[in-house]
């Protein structure tokens, strides 16, 4: 979440919790877990009030933040398993447990970020959240990080506290969320595809004493899926073999819930399916990069820009990101492909109500709207996406471009709504499905 602003931003993770199998057992089975959308009707995080796209709104602001966070940090200073993920107010959360007894934890998941964390007692400076916060003096198995431990420089900005002794880190967010605590390891339970949850012993994560920013009571923590060395994707290593998937549920679709696949389940593949290079460059490992080469709306291509700052298919030159919500581009490109659209939808040009997005139309319920098809041309790949991808509603009758201008360049999960997104980091590569989320 460090690029924090995500229309449908982070994953939160739902899992049920049975008798625990070693983690050794894991890649028999690979994880599953649900993702649920943050905000979505009819979720336990809903909290729309009187206004029905206010959490579209909140996801706009935060994707912007986000953006705004990941290129000032874009210069390396940054800091068969599965799970069920519901969609909350432009992010993804997932349930998972942790701790000997287990206890529940509802973390977002962030593939734009790396380290864990869930608030814990004692916490004098927290969120107000609606389960008990998480008490490690009632488990077994937590055990708190030695500063002098190599384990305290695997989180940036990690320093030594009460005396020298304790590892402390301090987390910040995009979209000014943040999390203070003490570094420790402890027991983490995920889901899986055989009914049977996965037990992974001595997981790195931050105990937050110290947190705040755009969370809901129903939200605990953060679950980075980054790939870098704290992340949950990282520490799971051999039990994946570097690979999971995922596949998010439109904005509209209510009572609706998807997977998140680890290992042997997170296989992308079959009829539609294409891959591209997948990058992590060396100085930032906790972001994904693909290299776009253009973007066609409708018959119209338009190519990325290539002046020598915009990266190389060897780099990389845009980042997906299931935390952010919109699809963020360089200036003069989202400008060319912005005139295109203007050009192609036959509606009245209306102002965005939130003054977040620059293209909108005036399509009142029982007006038909064509809209211009895209394509995202990655090195390897055509991605050709719905309207529900690039479109977005923010107000009764008016509809916006979602995708916007930024020094970073971000593919959001709107644009990756009703695909399957694969990652196999061992091998480099990064598959796309298009499907039905909604029935996967």
């Amino acid at each position: 979440m460090d690029a924090s602003l995500k229309f449908h931003s982070l994953l939160s993770f739902a899992l049920i919790l049975a008798l625990s199998i070693p983690c050794e057992s894991a890649s028999e089975y690979g994880f599953t877990t649900e993702l649920v959308r943050r905000d979505a009707p009819g979720s336990p995080n809903s909290n729309l009030g009187g206004n029905p796209y206010q959490h579209v709104v909140d996801a706009i602001r935060r994707s912007i933040s986000r953006a705004h966070r990941l290129s000032r940090n874009s210069a390396g200073t940054l800091d068969t398993p599965s799970a069920v993920i519901t969609s909350a107010d432009g992010s993804y959360t997932m349930n998972v447990s942790l701790g000997t007894p287990p206890a529940p934890y509802v973390g977002i998941a962030d593939t734009g970020s790396d380290l864990i964390w869930t608030q814990c007692k004692p916490c004098p400076d927290c969120f107000e959240q609606a389960s008990p916060l998480f008490d490690p003096s009632k488990s077994s198995t937590y055990k708190e990080i030695s500063c002098q431990t190599s384990l305290c420089d695997v989180v940036p900005r990690a320093s030594c506290g009460e005396g020298g002794r304790l590892c402390e880190y301090s987390y910040s967010y995009g979209d000014r969320s943040f999390t203070n605590g003490n570094l420790a390891t402890e027991t983490f339970v995920l889901g899986s595809s055989s009914g049977r949850p996965v037990s992974v012993p001595k997981v790195l994560f931050g105990c937050g004493h110290n947190n705040g920013g755009t969370f809901t009571d129903k939200m605990d923590g953060i679950v980075g899926l980054g790939g870098g060395a704290a992340s949950l994707i990282a520490q799971l290593g051999d039990a994946t073999g570097g690979r999971f998937s995922y596949c998010l549920v439109p904005l509209g679709s209510t009572k609706k819930t998807s997977k998140l696949n680890f290992g042997a389940n997170a296989g992308v593949g079959g009829s539609g399916a294409v891959s591209t290079p997948l990058i992590q460059r060396a100085d930032q490992k906790t972001f994904y990069y693909l290299y776009l080469e253009a973007v066609s709306v409708g018959k119209t291509k338009i190519d990325f820009p290539s002046d020598g700052s915009s990266g190389s298919p060897d780099e990389g030159n845009i980042i997906i990101d299931s935390g952010t919500t919109l699809t963020l581009l360089p200036e003069d490109f989202y400008s060319q492909i912005e005139a295109v659209v203007a050009k192609s939808v036959d509606l009245p040009r209306v102002s965005d109500p939130s003054q977040f997005l620059s293209l909108c139309f005036q399509a009142e319920a029982d007006t038909k709207v064509s809209l211009p098809t895209f394509t995202f041309h990655f090195n390897g790949a055509d991605v050709e996406v719905a309207a529900l991808n690039t479109f977005v509603q923010v107000a009764d009758g008016v509809i916006c471009l979602a995708l916007a201008s930024s020094e970073l360049s971000i593919y959001g999960n709107l644009a990756q709504m009703n695909f399957l997104v694969g990652y196999d980091i061992q091998n480099s590569k990064l598959a796309f499905k298009p499907v039905d989320c909604t029935k996967n």
